[in-house]
């Protein structure tokens, strides 16, 4: 779906694809090093930025991993999916 949107001014329109969010779940199965190397390998994390996201997922139960267009975003939950990890794009 997209969105009109004004510029500041309020002169001209553009259209806006509506950004989605890829979620990740956390689960009991697998282990961090994994969901660390599935980040950095899918969503193009670096390290650090892999590994406060396994974190926010251990510790609240879901972390919005990647944010982008739902073309964007369906690819890489596929193979999120396909490595058995539990995602959603909201």
């Amino acid at each position: 779906m997209q969105k009109e949107k004004s510029n500041p001014l309020g002169h001209t329109k553009e259209l806006q694809e509506d950004l989605k969010e890829l979620v990740l779940f956390n689960d009991d199965v697998n282990t961090f090093d994994f969901v660390i190397e599935t980040l950095m390998d899918v969503c193009q994390h670096d390290p650090l930025q892999a590994e406060q996201c396994a974190m926010v997922v251990h510790y609240n139960g879901k972390c919005s991993v990647k944010s982008g267009s739902f073309g964007e975003l369906k690819p890489r939950h596929e193979e999120m999916t396909n490595r058995k990890l539990t995602v959603s794009i909201n």
